[in-house]
């Protein structure tokens, strides 16, 4: 990929990541959801369809080279979030708080930082929030 197709793809990831994790701030509060935890409410169907959208990005993140242990990582994330999601109720709250995507949206950032310090800078040009980087703590 050139350096435009992985900024785009990167654009991508984090569009996806942030709809499906913080998309939602609660109003009188800093807290925000995404469509993840609320899809999780459709009993079955629901942690499947947000299952999907997560091997999407880790699909999209894997044209990045990612190493395997960071590879390993968000696929334990995702995975964890999909059996815990399943539990009524409680896997909906977990959702909401857990942000499997985020995490994984910070896994590839500091994979890009290390490998690709070019694309992480054209990509911090972007200002809007569904786009721009997480701040890495």
């Amino acid at each position: 990929m050139n350096i435009d197709e992985r900024l785009k793809t990167l654009k991508r990831i984090r569009k996806l990541s942030r709809l499906m994790d913080t998309a939602i701030g609660i109003p009188g509060t800093k807290f925000r959801i995404g469509i993840d935890p609320i899809l999780g409410i459709i009993p079955g169907a629901g942690d499947l369809v947000s299952t999907a959208f997560s091997a999407y990005i880790i699909y999209l993140a894997t044209r990045f080279g990612i190493p395997g242990e960071d590879l390993r990582k968000m696929i334990y994330n995702v995975g964890l979030e999909f059996v815990i999601g399943t539990v009524p109720l409680f896997g909906d709250i977990f959702d909401a708080f857990y942000k499997s995507n985020i995490r994984n949206l910070e896994i590839l950032e500091k994979h890009l930082m290390v490998t690709e310090p070019e694309v992480e800078e054209a990509a911090a040009e972007y200002t809007d929030e569904l786009t721009r980087p997480l701040l890495i703590k």
